[in-house]
């Protein structure tokens, strides 16, 4: 089953996807947010181009576990992208994931300037072993 990370920001998408097992997952691309409409088309064109049976979001919950304003601003684009798209949108807990790509970024050496984007596809890829191959033993809180 091949998955599509997105890792939704204000004014970048990460974009990471697996493999067709669903076991390996790799960086792909980062969408600038634009509008609304254009952002779902190229997903879908994602959708369309890599044959992906399902699109995962990461959703920011806060260290607690709970909903702070920028994870019910990803749950409100889910909302969207689940009436916009042919294929099924599951949320995925991703705290800490933009961290942990952070860290692994500066471990690799990567210079500050090209980090921000390479953040986003990293973090959506960050969902690869609990969030894309595993995702169904963490998923977020019901929307």
């Amino acid at each position: 089953m091949r998955a599509l990370g997105l890792d939704i920001g204000d004014r970048r998408i990460g974009v990471a996807v697996s493999d067709p097992t669903g076991l390996v997952v790799r960086p792909l691309t980062v969408l600038r947010r634009r509008s609304e409409p254009q952002v779902a088309e190229a997903i879908q064109a994602l959708i369309d181009e890599l044959r992906v049976d399902v699109v995962v979001v990461g959703i920011p919950l806060l260290a607690d576990g709970t909903r702070g304003q920028q994870a019910e601003k990803t749950l409100a684009f889910v909302r969207y992208l689940q009436r916009r798209l042919t294929r099924p949108v599951e949320t995925w807990d991703e705290r800490f994931s933009t961290q942990d790509a952070m860290r692994e970024l500066v471990a690799m050496g990567v210079r500050p300037r090209p980090r921000p984007e390479m953040v986003d596809a990293a973090g959506a890829a960050g969902m690869r072993a609990p969030g894309l191959t595993a995702r169904r033993a963490r998923p977020t809180p019901s929307m």
